[in-house]
């Protein structure tokens, strides 16, 4: 219940583009939502996560200049760069010797670090590659297209990688059970 409140603010974003085909009132309601959201998270459960701070303040600036400059590219730009600080994040975390992967899931899955290493690796420049097909998508396709992509085009790929990964830990798990 808690994951699909979490992706509300990306369905009233389309179900308003859908109805309107107008991408400024959509992203109007997405900052909106994504304002609501964070109050009753914060109402609820006394925090916001740091992922959900970013996406927050990331969504009302991007969607800030897209109502006042009237440019849907500018909201276009931030699932891209939510991905990219995403990969950031895991890249500077196993510089400094803290997986974040390990930390999330670790108490469930047991890896040596090279394995965790690798899994981190992967998922950056899988999230580095979705901000740029994200902006691929923006470009060259129509805005339509984009907020169709947005929200059933990468979360499908995040879902496929996060099962790609699944099968991966499971044939290593597998592996060192021989």
């Amino acid at each position: 219940m808690k994951s699909i409140f979490e992706f509300l603010v990306v369905i009233l974003f389309f179900v308003t583009y859908e109805l309107t085909k107008n991408i400024i009132l959509a992203t109007e309601v997405a900052i909106g939502a994504g304002l609501i959201q964070a109050g009753w998270c914060l109402y609820r459960y006394r925090r916001l996560q740091t992922m959900q701070w970013v996406s927050l303040l990331l969504v009302i600036v991007f969607g800030g200049a897209t109502i006042l400059l009237k440019n849907p590219h500018f909201i276009m730009w931030k699932p891209s760069v939510l991905f990219w600080i995403m990969a950031t994040g895991l890249f500077f975390s196993q510089l400094l010797n803290k997986n974040i992967l390990k930390s999330t899931i670790g108490k469930e899955i047991t890896l040596p670090d090279t394995m965790w290493r690798k899994l981190t690796y992967a998922w950056v420049v899988f999230l580095l590659v979705l901000g740029g097909l994200n902006l691929i998508v923006a470009y060259n396709f129509t805005e339509e297209q984009w907020v169709n992509y947005k929200l059933f085009g990468s979360p499908v790929l995040l879902f496929l990688f996060a099962i790609g990964q699944s099968f991966y830990i499971n044939v290593f798990q597998r592996k060192d059970q021989l």
